[in-house]
């Protein structure tokens, strides 16, 4: 029964994280856009405000209430530093260099996580994992280096990716044992609500550039705040609950690859041979970490999934502590 189950879960699995990349893909289209009207800070509060009025509102209908206090450490935690900082960090970034150079040192993360991953919760780092990271971040690097405008880069806006990138890992890393604790709905609307209260020092900011702001600028808010946060930040909580944080992370390794789709079809910017190249190269990568090898008992290729969902169906989570 729980290899049926196992089996039917795996791509609605794939499908959440399928979300989850093309929208954050679509974020960094939208917050170059809207960012001309709103600054970091204010960007970040309106984007949580936005998601956590959609997340409440889904919270109310289904009556979910507060989550167990064996989570709130990791909601806090991610809420601070994934919702919080990250939002913050990238936003003001993204003024201080490129767009080549923000995704190459933003793309950092996910090394970061399998990392952490390995170190705080015990995830296997398999080397068709380790392989399909490294093909991806070559391919990262290619379209960070296609893209660049050469020399334009400021030491302020690559700090500020880095520490992005740096929060995003880590953010994830405190989140997945929350999701062995509390829902999804509920680890991912109470994470919003800790980093809107972390953005709460930005709000004179956000009512006063929201007086003058055109109103394209302000719909790209919303947006960032419904889909990017609202929708698939709960896609993406949805599949991490179901596999690790290291193969999450090797999947957004994607994101680079759509981004230069998106900003081709529109913005109209297009990519050329080497970018496009980088682009294969991501999706190639993503695509080695998330084989499954079969016909090996039911450890090839799996880490152990189908064991840890059935402590969690019986509720007893696996000991993923962080710390």
């Amino acid at each position: 029964m729980m290899n049926a189950t196992s089996s039917r879960s795996r791509p609605l699995t794939a499908a959440a994280a399928g979300v989850t990349v093309v929208l954050w893909a679509s974020a960094f289209v939208t917050i170059r856009r809207a960012g001309d009207a709103y600054s970091p800070g204010a960007l970040a509060l309106g984007r949580l405000l936005a998601a956590g009025a959609v997340l409440g509102v889904l919270c109310a209908v289904r009556r979910v209430g507060w989550p167990p206090r064996a989570a709130w450490r990791g909601i806090a935690l991610s809420g601070v530093l994934w919702f919080g900082c990250y939002m913050v960090a990238l936003n003001w970034g993204e003024r201080q260099v490129d767009a080549g150079t923000a995704a190459l040192v933003v793309n950092v993360g996910p090394l970061l996580m399998a990392l952490l991953g390995a170190r705080l919760l015990g995830e296997p780092l398999s080397r068709r994992l380790l392989a399909g990271l490294a093909v991806s971040f070559a391919g990262a690097v290619t379209v960070g280096l296609s893209m660049s405008s050469g020399g334009g880069s400021s030491l302020l806006g690559v700090g500020l990716c880095l520490l992005a990138a740096v929060a995003y890992a880590c953010g994830v890393v405190a989140q997945k044992p929350a999701l062995g604790q509390a829902g999804v709905l509920q680890v991912t609307a109470f994470g919003c609500l800790v980093g809107a209260a972390v953005c709460l020092p930005f709000a004179g900011q956000l009512v006063s550039e929201a007086a003058r702001a055109p109103l394209p600028a302000t719909l790209d808010m919303v947006y960032l705040g419904v889909f990017p946060t609202a929708l698939a930040f709960t896609t993406w909580g949805y599949a991490l609950a179901r596999t690790t944080a290291s193969r999450m992370g090797a999947t957004t390794y994607a994101v680079p690859a759509l981004v230069v789709l998106m900003s081709w079809l529109v913005l109209g910017e297009v990519p050329g041979a080497l970018t496009l190249a980088g682009g294969a190269l991501c999706l190639a990568g993503v695509a080695v970490s998330r084989f499954r090898a079969r016909g090996r008992g039911g450890r090839s290729g799996r880490g152990g999934p189908s064991g840890r969902r059935g402590r969690v169906a019986a509720g007893q989570p696996r000991p993923e502590k962080v710390g």
